[in-house]
């Protein structure tokens, strides 16, 4: 008997360790594609429904998706609406594994493939590179999974007489919560919903447990799957935790919803499929699992919006918004990190322009101590964050971006330190053509508030002329200022006080150059720098 258990859990090891390694694999093999199919293909919730369902079945992880998901909202790529579709189809999604292993670990019994899929993989995760490498990580995790099938079965063969439906609670409303309840239990001790199917379906064929009492665990184990959602929100931001707790919610209904729906699927089933129960009890089992996961996901999607809103009240922002997009456990996600840091960045950048425009045309307006506060706190943030991301030189993408952040951070910053400086923002109205020069960055400051991120080449450039026309401009004004001075007309303090002022406002018109010129070519590694004219 110990060696049943023992050839049992450790069955159940190499089939957690086999999904560990083919979510790593198809990750590692489609993740940019992934990236583009949800951007692409999530317009409102019902199409993020779709996208999650078919990314969980690519590569076999909800939490990875769900993981993603959140990192668009941060991104500003997803809203928050959009991102519930998905996970609500990841559930769908993950029920795919249920039948992966029914319909290929029981029926075909591919286990005496597996050993040499393990060899092959490895053979290419060794000698490979790259995506080849990956390729084979993906290989070698599918054939642990039916060599961590096929030892289950061998420990639970085991059993065989000893475990049967009689020791586990009867098919009575207070046995099916307890039965619900050790799903629960297993999910949160394996970390993973799919390898709890796998043990019940496992267990199920060798006639340990009823299918009543499988599709019970099998409820609690789609429940249980919300503690590691949970666990992923410690440390998060509003949106991970908003994120979580639609999770927990979402699969609550639908735990609910499944057990009082487990009879009447069954007795359809009976009507509709005579002998299914006694012949193919694991197809009945994982259609019940695909079944009220869709279920659950038809009712609550007409009311996604009102749901989301709801989710949005229960956990209401506070403290700085400049940074609700930083995610310390996007950190693991280069790339999902630098989407946020970008879209921080561009929430900042909305910010001081709109205060620096407001400034040059209103220099007696009051300032906003609280807002400076913000800004000066966000730019340190969002740096720190920065200098957390892992970014490998070897990923030139990646690495790109990662340069572009630092030096847009780097002009922002310049810039939010000129705006404290009052004494020169109230002398760029005291002489008229200054006054123009004032305007001129003001309406540039505006513009580039308002602008959509990432710019293209041509839009950067526009502003590189608005900076060399400012600087045309401070020429022609430092020699009229000059000139002025010698006929007598200023003092020498005041001249060079106004000369010193067209010079500040020319270096800010260089400061949103560069940060357009960044925003714009951290989305092409091979943009070349706009032409710098000769003055």
């Amino acid at each position: 008997m110990t060696r049943g258990i023992l050839q049992a859990l450790g069955g159940l090891g190499l089939f957690l360790l086999g999904m560990q390694l083919l979510t790593q694999g198809l990750r590692s093999t489609a993740d940019d594609r992934l990236r583009w199919l949800i951007k692409r293909s999530t317009r409102n919730p019902l199409q993020g429904v779709a996208t999650g369902c078919l990314s969980t079945a690519i590569v076999q992880s909800s939490s990875a998706i769900t993981v993603l998901a959140v990192g668009f909202v941060n991104a500003g790529i997803l809203s928050f609406p959009e991102a519930l579709g998905i996970i609500f189809g990841a559930n769908i999604g993950t029920t795919i594994t249920g039948w992966f292993v029914a319909l290929l670990g029981f029926n075909l019994q591919l286990d005496e493939f597996a050993m040499p899929l393990v060899l092959l993989g490895v053979i290419f995760k060794i000698f490979g590179r790259g995506k080849c490498e990956a390729a084979g990580t993906a290989i070698t995790g599918f054939g642990l999974i039916f060599v961590g099938i096929s030892t289950m079965q061998l420990g639970m063969a085991e059993f065989r007489g000893i475990v049967t439906p009689e020791i586990f609670p009867s098919d009575t409303i207070s046995g099916r919560l307890l039965l619900v309840l050790i799903g629960v239990v297993i999910t949160v001790v394996t970390q993973s919903s799919s390898a709890g199917v796998a043990a019940a379906l496992v267990a199920l064929h060798a006639n340990s447990i009823s299918l009543n009492q499988a599709a019970a665990i099998v409820i609690g184990m789609n429940l249980g799957t919300t503690f590691t959602a949970v666990l992923a929100t410690v440390g998060g931001n509003i949106q991970a935790r908003r994120t979580g707790f639609a999770h927990v919610a979402f699969n609550s209904l639908t735990a609910i919803g499944a057990f009082f729906l487990l009879t009447p699927f069954l007795n359809a089933v009976s009507a509709l499929w005579p002998g299914a129960e006694a012949n193919s009890p694991e197809l009945v089992l994982v259609g019940f699992h695909t079944f009220f996961n869709m279920v659950g996901v038809i009712v609550i999607l007409p009311f996604t919006r009102t749901f989301a809103n709801l989710i949005e009240r229960m956990f209401p922002e506070r403290g700085n918004l400049l940074v609700k997009r930083l995610d310390k456990n996007q950190l693991s996600t280069p790339v999902a990190a630098l989407d946020a840091v970008s879209a921080t960045i561009h929430d900042i950048l909305q910010v001081v322009f709109h205060e620096l425009s407001r400034w040059l045309r209103q220099p007696a307006a009051v300032t906003d101590e609280q807002l400076a506060q913000d800004i000066e706190d966000a730019l340190d943030q969002t740096q720190e964050y920065l200098q957390a991301i892992p970014v490998q030189a070897e990923d030139q993408i990646t690495d790109h971006a990662f340069l572009a952040c630092v030096h847009t951070l780097d002009h922002l910053r310049r810039v939010n330190r000129r705006l404290q400086d009052q004494a020169r923002l109230r002398t760029c109205r005291a002489e008229p053509d200054l006054s123009n020069m004032a305007d001129k960055l003001a309406t540039a400051c505006e513009r580039i508030a308002e602008e959509e991120f990432p710019l293209s080449p041509e839009q950067a450039e526009a502003y590189h002329d608005i900076n060399h026309q400012l600087k045309t401009d401070m020429r022609t004004f430092r020699a009229q200022a000059v000139s002025t001075a010698a006929h007598g007309q200023l003092t020498p303090g005041e001249a060079i006080k106004h000369m010193d002022a067209a010079r500040w406002l020319r270096r800010i018109g260089y400061h949103v150059w560069r940060v357009a010129y960044h925003m714009s070519a951290q989305t092409n590694e091979d943009a070349p720098e706009p032409r710098r004219k000769r003055s």
